[in-house]
């Protein structure tokens, strides 16, 4: 079966679907009041012709749930600055109990930053909010937005969220090193596809 899913891009609108799905269940494990007005009917129509959409939407559910908590935890023990890179349609800063003084940086492509700035216009960041553009197969601009997120952080923490696996494995290996050259990024959360998902958290200090 064919699905609508053009590029890397349109799996942002599948997957906030998925997030609205799993809030609107009377036992959510989670609550994004955002996700259906982000995913609109474009998330509909590419979940419904998704064959395995209800493993997808099992192991997202999950994975939102962890990734909420190793945040929370982060920023528990010090993190000043969240570097959210290949964003797409995340509401973290928006939905998480977060510092107000907390600044979170989400870095996707232009387009899918104005589609999300164009529906999250009257609502309100939690944190300090910031949106940056960039092409993260590209590597002077990955190395250019890191730079620009650590200036001015005591410590900060990357989020690859279902990212990785869209990248190739050099891009991969470059972003390990870029990370671990910049002191001030002391965790990164990040998922990779398995024959069984798997989430990982460490430190690259």
């Amino acid at each position: 079966m064919e699905t609508p899913i053009a590029d890397v891009a349109d799996t942002a609108f599948w997957i906030a679907e998925m997030r609205a799905r799993e809030s609107a269940r009377p036992d959510a494990l989670f609550s994004d009041p955002l996700a259906a007005r982000l995913a609109g009917e474009r998330g509909a129509v590419i979940a419904q012709s998704i064959p395995w959409n209800d493993y997808v939407a099992w192991s997202v559910a999950l994975r939102t749930v962890i990734i909420d908590d190793f945040v929370r935890q982060s920023v528990a023990t010090g993190t000043d600055t969240v570097l959210n890179l290949g964003a797409g349609l995340d509401t973290r800063p928006y939905r998480l109990d977060l510092p107000t003084n907390l600044r979170w940086i989400e870095a996707d492509q232009a387009a899918v930053l104005a589609y999300k700035e164009s529906r999250l216009r009257e609502e309100r960041s939690v944190c300090a909010l910031e949106r940056w553009s960039v092409d993260l197969a590209d590597g002077v601009q990955r190395r250019e937005l890191l730079d620009r997120a650590a200036a001015g952080s005591r410590r900060t923490l990357v989020l690859t969220e279902g990212v990785v696996p869209y990248l190739e494995n050099s891009a991969v290996s470059d972003l390990a090193d870029e990370l671990r050259e910049r002191r001030v990024i002391q965790g990164w959360i990040l998922d990779f596809i398995s024959p069984l998902e798997r989430f990982h958290f460490f430190s690259v200090a």
